[in-house]
């Protein structure tokens, strides 16, 4: 084996589990390659071979149990990670009431210009709606989302004022992968009418796409009124 710097060197240790991870080499629950074999596998200290599993276990992919081993995670966990919650649950905890409102849900074909930002290929079908969520009457989130039917082929049947997309879809299609861009932006003329703001107030606006072993799941806009939503975190060195 070639010689590779520690840094990559635990970057390729990384990437060949989370391939095998992503592949059902080793499915939920199952014991995955000790330190010492990667070590032995990939000619590396153990330093390396321990960064590139704890990053894993920090990504939620593997669980580590002490004296025992690795073990590959229960694929919804990667989901925790990256804070991908219910919007329902986190109004609810607040003590106040959610409501969606479904202004779209139908199947179409996939464009030209969507079949690249969600990966499916022109001319499929693709789930599309548009949901606008609200906390004690007040619209907090206009959801725009595309769905892959294989991924989800009863979504369009599901109740959707009685359920979240996000609930649903975590169920049904637990994601291994995720992409997305948080930006500051103008809602469309639509968004601005959905959600009762003005079109000149400035929104936060994530989009993000998940897939599941190579397959994609889901492409959702997420568009939030800058004035009623804020982010929130915490932070120990």
């Amino acid at each position: 084996m070639s010689y590779l710097p520690p840094a990559a060197a635990y970057a390729h240790i990384k990437n060949y589990l989370k391939e095998g991870l992503s592949a059902g080499r080793w499915p939920p629950g199952t014991l995955m390659p000790s330190e010492s074999e990667l070590v032995t596998q990939f000619g590396v200290s153990r330093m390396t071979a321990n960064r590139a599993v704890r990053e894993l276990q920090a990504e939620g992919l593997v669980e580590r149990v002490q004296g025992v081993g690795t073990f590959a995670s229960q694929p919804y966990r990667a989901s925790s990670t990256l804070t991908i919650r219910d919007l329902h649950d986190e109004i609810t905890e607040r003590g106040h009431k959610h409501r969606s409102d479904v202004h779209l849900a139908r199947a179409e074909t996939v464009s030209e210009a969507l079949a690249p930002r969600i990966g499916l290929p022109v001319g499929s079908q693709v789930f599309h709606t548009l949901i606008v969520h609200s906390e004690n009457g007040v619209p907090l989130l206009c959801e725009d989302r595309y769905v892959n039917p294989a991924r989800a082929p009863d979504y369009l049947g599901v109740d959707f004022t009685r359920t979240t997309p996000t609930n649903y879809l975590l169920a049904v299609a637990p994601l291994w992968e995720a992409q997305y861009s948080i930006e500051a932006q103008l809602p469309t003329a639509e968004e601005a009418r959905l959600l009762g703001i003005k079109a000149s107030e400035p929104c936060l606006i994530v989009v993000r796409r998940t897939e599941s072993q190579g397959s994609p799941i889901t492409l959702a806009r997420l568009v939030h009124p800058g004035s009623r939503y804020t982010i929130e975190g915490s932070f120990k060195p």
